[in-house]
C-alpha cells in the first residue's frame, strides 16, 4: 500500500481512502458534494462572501473557471476555509479535493501553458545599472548619489510594471552619464569634488577592523576610486556626540591615513578630560594632508593605532558604552567620527586604469597615438577610426546585451566624431541634420549633447556618454513575435532568454559567453541552458541571489533602518547589525551553493557566527570577527526563525510585535498573506503612565474583541507569540517588557499546539510543500520582474515538484524556474 504526502494539510493518505472506490459516486459528483455542503452556503450567488461564489462554478469544467478554483485551493491548504466555528470536512476528504483540483488544473495547463506576460520595457533598477556600469566599464559607481531609490511592488524592487521613466529619471541619468563616462576614460575636464564618509555613531571602535593594518584599532576602509593621476586631500574628523561634545580621554592617540596599507600621515590627538570638551574644534584641526595617489581603485584607511587593554585609572571610573547616546559621549578614548576625500588637483595625466584598460582594447595608428599622459586626448585623424569602431561596437555589444547593427554603431560613430572634433561628413550627414536612430520602438532617444572637439578620448568619451543613456541600455526590451494572433503563447528569443538569465542569476548584463551562445541560437538547447545556469551559479555574480533576492525576501534590506531604544537596548550597536545580517547572508548562501535544500532553512541545526554575535547568542568559545559555521545546541535558535536579522526587522525599536511577525510568517514561509485590514481599524493601544501595564498579549487580546480584527489576528498572533522568547534585537529570554514570565503558547488554526520557537518550527516543517511552494514564488516572482498570477500556479507546483519536492534545493528550483514555460515563453 503506497503512502503519499499530499499538500499544504501535511497529512498522510494512506491506500484507504475517504471514498472507498466500490461505494463512491463518480469524482466529480463528490467533489461537489463536498463543496455543496461546506463553501457553498457562505460561498453563494446571492451572500458573495468574500466577493466569491461557488453556487455556478462547475467541477466539470475546472480549467475554465482556473482563478475561482486556485483561491479555493490556497484557502483549503492554509487551513482558512471554512471559518473556524463552521462544520468543516475530515482533513482527508479536504486534501484529496486540493489533489483533484491541482491534478486537473495541473494536466490542462501542461497542454496548453499560459506563461503570462511581461512588460515589453523593463527599466534596470538601480542595483542593475550599478553592476552593469561595473561589468561594462570596470568602475564601481556609488548610486545612491546618482539615482533615486526604486519602487516596490510584490517584495521586490525589480518589478517592470513600478520601473517608470519619468523626465527627472531621465535627467538624472544624462547627469550620470557624464560623469561615469569621465571617470572610465579619465577626463582631464573631471572637476574637484569632495566625498565624505561617515562612520555609524554606534558603532564599537575599540578592535581591529577586517582589512585595515594590523595594529590598528577601529576607523572605517574605504574603496575609492581615483579618477585622475593627482593630488587629493585627505580630511579627518574625530567623533562628537549631539552636543557637539568630545569622549574624555586621558592619553594621546595617534591617527593613521593610509592607502592600500601604505601609511600616509600619522595624526596625534591630544587628550582631553571632563566633560568641557564641548565645542572643542581644535583637537582635529590640520588633520589634513594632500597626497599623490595614481588613478583607479585604491583602499583608503583611517584608524587608530591599537594602544594596550590596560585601562588607567581615569578610564575605569569613565562608563564604558560603546556608543554615542541621548546622555552624551560616554566613551573613554576617541572614535573616528568622518574621513573626506577632496580632489582631483594638480592632475599629471589619466592614468592605467582598469576602466580604461576595459575601454581602449585598441589604438589609433602611431600618427594620431593615444597619449596617456598630460591631456591623454590625442588626435583623432582619419585612421583613428577604425580603433574607435573597434571600441565602440565592442561596449555596445555589451551594453545593449546583443549583436550591434550598423544603425547602432554609426549613431555612436557621429557622437565620437562631435566630441573628437572630426566632423560629422564621414558620415555622409551634415551636423544639422537629424541623426539616425536606432531606439526601441515609441521610445525617444535623448537630446543631442554638444561638447567642443578635443581629440581621440574626448570622441569616445561622449560616445560612451550616448551609449549610457541610450534605451537599449537603461531598457530590457522584448518585442512581441510577429505575424502570432493575440493571446498565443510564443517562445522568446535566445537574445532575450540571455538578458533574463543574466538579470535573474547576476542582477547584471549577460557576458561574452551568454550572448555569443544566444547569438547563435543554441542557448535554448536544455543541455546548453543547464551548462550555463551551473556556471552562473558557480560565479561570484550569483552573490547577488544573495544580497538582491534574499535581502528582500527576508527584509535584510531592512536592517540599516532597525534603531533599537538605546535605553533599553544599550548593548545594541552598528557591529551587531551588521553581525545579524552577514549571518543570515552567509547561511543562505551556503544553502545555495552547497546544494542543500531548501527546507534546511527552517530546519538547520548550525548558523555562522562571529565573537561578537556568539556573545549575544550566548553561544561559548567563539573567538574574533571571523565568521565561522557553528553547531547549535539550542534547538530553538535553529534555521531562520532564530536569527537576530528576522528577529530585529520584524521588531519594534522599543518592543517585539507578535503581528509583524505572525505575518512575516505567513507571508514570507508559508506564502499565505493575511487580508488587508478593514478601514478605520485602531492601532494597539500602548502602556502610557495613565494607565495599568498590560503585556503585549493583553494588549492584543483587547485588540481583538473588535470582530473586525479577530479574523486575521486569530491567524497571525498564535506565529509571533511562538517567537516571544526572543525579545526585539534577537536575545533569548524569559521575561517579557513587563517583567512577566514569557507566555509564548498558542494553537494554530487546524489545532496544531504551539509554546515556544521549537514547537513553532516543527509545524512549519510538517507542511514542507507549503514553505517549497512560497520559495518557489518568491525566485519566480523575482526573476520574472512581474507578480504571479492564477495561470502560474500550475508552474510553481511543477518546478517544486520536478525539483524533488520537499527535497528540494534552491538550485533545483532555480533550474526548474529557468527551464519553465514563464521563464521561456510569454504571451502575445
Amino acid at each position: 500500500m503506497r503512502t503519499r504526502v499530499l499538500g499544504g494539510a501535511g497529512l498522510l493518505i494512506g491506500g484507504v481512502a475517504w471514498l472507498q472506490a466500490a461505494q463512491a459516486p463518480p469524482p466529480a459528483t463528490a467533489e461537489r458534494a463536498l463543496v455543496d455542503q461546506y463553501c457553498v452556503g457562505c460561498h453563494n450567488d446571492r451572500r458573495k462572501t468574500g466577493g466569491l461564489s461557488l453556487e455556478g462554478t462547475g467541477l466539470d469544467n475546472i480549467p475554465a473557471h482556473a482563478d475561482t478554483w486556485e483561491k479555493v485551493i490556497r484557502k483549503l491548504r492554509s487551513g482558512a476555509m471554512p471559518p473556524e466555528g463552521m462544520p468543516r470536512p475530515a482533513p482527508p476528504a479536504s486534501a484529496a479535493l486540493v489533489a483533484s483540483l491541482e491534478a486537473t488544473l495541473d494536466a490542462a495547463y501542461a497542454k496548453a501553458p499560459n506563461p503570462g506576460r511581461t512588460e515589453t520595457f523593463h527599466r534596470l533598477n538601480r542595483t542593475e545599472y550599478r553592476n552593469a556600469i561595473h561589468d561594462l566599464l570596470d568602475l564601481d559607481v556609488d548610486v545612491t548619489s546618482l539615482l533615486p531609490a526604486d519602487d516596490v511592488s510584490y517584495g521586490f524592487d525589480n518589478i517592470a510594471g513600478v520601473l517608470g521613466v519619468s523626465p527627472v529619471l531621465l535627467d538624472r541619468y544624462t547627469t550620470a552619464a557624464q560623469k561615469i563616462s569621465r571617470m572610465a576614460v579619465g577626463s582631464p575636464a573631471i572637476p574637484a569634488t569632495a566625498d565624505t564618509f561617515r562612520v555609524a555613531s554606534d558603532l564599537p571602535q575599540d578592535d581591529h577592523v577586517e582589512g585595515l593594518p594590523f595594529g590598528t584599532r577601529g576607523g572605517l576602509l574605504v574603496p575609492y576610486t581615483f579618477p585622475l593621476d593627482a593630488q587629493y586631500a585627505f580630511r579627518v574628523k574625530i567623533a562628537r556626540d549631539y552636543t557637539d561634545s568630545l569622549a574624555p580621554f586621558y592619553e594621546e592617540h595617534q591617527v593613521e591615513v593610509s592607502i592600500d596599507g601604505v601609511r600616509a600621515q600619522l595624526f596625534t590627538v591630544t587628550p582631553v578630560a571632563g566633560r568641557g570638551a564641548r565645542g572643542r574644534g581644535d583637537v582635529d584641526a590640520g588633520f589634513e594632508v594632500r597626497v599623490g595617489v595614481t588613478a583607479g581603485p585604491h583602499q583608503v584607511g583611517v584608524a587608530f593605532l591599537k594602544k594596550t587593554s590596560a585601562l588607567t585609572e581615569g578610564q575605569r571610573l569613565a562608563p564604558l558604552r560603546p556608543a554615542i547616546g541621548a546622555g552624551g559621549d560616554t566613551r573613554y578614548q576617541p572614535y573616528l567620527g568622518s574621513v573626506t576625500i577632496s580632489g582631483p588637483f594638480d592632475a599629471t595625466g589619466s592614468g592605467d586604469t582598469p576602466s580604461r584598460r576595459r575601454i581602449f582594447i585598441c589604438k589609433p595608428d602611431q600618427d594620431s597615438g593615444l597619449r596617456t599622459q598630460g591631456s591623454g586626448q590625442g588626435a583623432a585623424g582619419p585612421r583613428a577610426e577604425p580603433c574607435a569602431r573597434q571600441i565602440l561596437s565592442t561596449l555596445a555589444r555589451r551594453a545593449y546585451r546583443r549583436p550591434v547593427t550598423d544603425a547602432d554603431l554609426q549613431l555612436l560613430l557621429d557622437f565620437y566624431r562631435e566630441g573628437a572634433g572630426v566632423g560629422s561628413e564621414r558620415s555622409g550627414a551634415r551636423p544639422e541634420e537629424p541623426r539616425k536612430r536606432s531606439e526601441p520602438s515609441g521610445v525617444e532617444g535623448p537630446p543631442r549633447v554638444n561638447v567642443g572637439g578635443g581629440g581621440f578620448q574626448s570622441g569616445i568619451e561622449l560616445a560612451l556618454r550616448r551609449l549610457l543613456i541610450s534605451p537599449a541600455f537603461l531598457l530590457r526590451v522584448e518585442h512581441d513575435a510577429a505575424n502570432i494572433a493575440p493571446t498565443t503563447a510564443y517562445r522568446i528569443s535566445d537574445i532575450e532568454l540571455a538578458s533574463r538569465l543574466s538579470f535573474f542569476l547576476w542582477s547584471t548584463i549577460p557576458d561574452d559567453q551568454l550572448i555569443d551562445l544566444a547569438a547563435r541560437g543554441r542557448l535554448k538547447d536544455p543541455a546548453v541552458l543547464a551548462q550555463q545556469v551551473r556556471r552562473m551559479l558557480a560565479d561570484r555574480r550569483s552573490q547577488a541571489l544573495v544580497s538582491n533576492f534574499a535581502g528582500q525576501w527576508l527584509y535584510l534590506r531592512n536592517l540599516p533602518a532597525f534603531r533599537p531604544d538605546e535605553e533599553l537596548f544599550p548593548d545594541f550597536d552598528d557591529g551587531l547589525r551588521q553581525a545579524f545580517r552577514q549571518e543570515t547572508e552567509l547561511f543562505f548562501d551556503s544553502i545555495l551553493h552547497e546544494n542543500r535544500p531548501a527546507l534546511e532553512l527552517l530546519s538547520a541545526n548550525y548558523t555562522f557566527v562571529n565573537e561578537r554575535l556568539a556573545r549575544h547568542y550566548g553561544i561559548p568559545n567563539v573567538y574574533g570577527s571571523q565568521f565561522r559555521r557553528v553547531a547549535l545546541a539550542d534547538n530553538g535558535r535553529g534555521g531562520l526563525l532564530g536569527q537576530g536579522s528576522i528577529l530585529a526587522v520584524t521588531s519594534y525599536p522599543t518592543r517585539t510585535s507578535p503581528v509583524v511577525r505572525g505575518k512575516w510568517v505567513l507571508e514570507n514561509l508559508l506564502g499565505m498573506p493575511p487580508p488587508q485590514p478593514p478601514p478605520n481599524v485602531p492601532a494597539l493601544q500602548e502602556n502610557s503612565e495613565h494607565t495599568a501595564a498590560l503585556s503585549v498579549r493583553e494588549r492584543l487580546e483587547q485588540h481583538r474583541s473588535n470582530p473586525g480584527c479577530a479574523s486575521c489576528h486569530k491567524i497571525m498572533d498564535p506565529l509571533g507569540f511562538a517567537l516571544e522568547n526572543f525579545d526585539a534585537v534577537g536575545r533569548w529570554r524569559d521575561r517579557g517588557e513587563d517583567g512577566a514570565p514569557i507566555d509564548a503558547s498558542g494553537a494554530l488554526i487546524d489545532g496544531t499546539k504551539l509554546d515556544g520557537p521549537a514547537t513553532l518550527r516543527q509545524a512549519l516543517l510538517r507542511r514542507p510543500d507549503d514553505f517549497v511552494r512560497t520559495v518557489t514564488e518568491k525566485l519566480l516572482i523575482y526573476a520574472l520582474g512581474r507578480g504571479v498570477e492564477y495561470y502560474d500556479e500550475p508552474a510553481i507546483r511543477s518546478i517544486a515538484r520536478d525539483a524533488g519536492g520537499a527535497k528540494s534545493s534552491l538550485s533545483g528550483l532555480i533550474m526548474g524556474i529557468v527551464r519553465s514555460a514563464p521563464f521561456q515563453m510569454r504571451r502575445t
